[in-house]
């Protein structure tokens, strides 16, 4: 079992970020990239999926870190919204879309898996997971 000392040791959170640089990346090409409200909207929308990961892990308790994890998977609902507008709209191809929303997912399940481990064990402090998926 690893002890997770560091937000950065979660897979969750590293999932986010590999979500977080694609969405950059593809919101930097073509039409998107001229559409500034989508690609602000969908930009924050994927920051914040890592960023409420981080701050959950770094708040007071272990209710308020899950609180934070709601946010994040919630973030992450939002961006999978958003890139059916992008699809919709030709902003992305089926091929784009298809990553984009299979790590957009994947952040969600880990997420919500996580979630579930946390529930499931409120006496740790410091948390420590089993495997990244989080598998109950």
């Amino acid at each position: 079992m690893t002890t997770i000392t560091r937000f950065e040791d979660i897979e969750a959170w590293k999932t986010a970020r590999e979500l977080t640089v694609l969405i950059y990346r593809l919101t930097d090409q073509g039409a998107f990239a001229r559409d500034f409200g989508l690609k602000d909207q969908i930009r924050r929308a994927a920051v914040s999926v890592m960023s409420n990961i981080a701050e959950g892990f770094e708040s007071a308790t272990q209710a308020q870190f899950i609180r934070y994890l709601g946010l994040a998977k919630a973030s992450a609902g939002e961006v999978r919204s958003q890139l059916y507008v992008a699809l919709d709209i030709h902003y992305l191809n089926d091929e784009q879309f298809r990553q984009a929303l299979d790590l957009a997912d994947k952040s969600s399940r880990q997420i919500a898996r996580f979630m579930t481990y946390l529930e499931g064990h409120p006496e740790a402090r410091r948390i420590s997971e089993d495997r990244p998926e989080y598998t109950v």
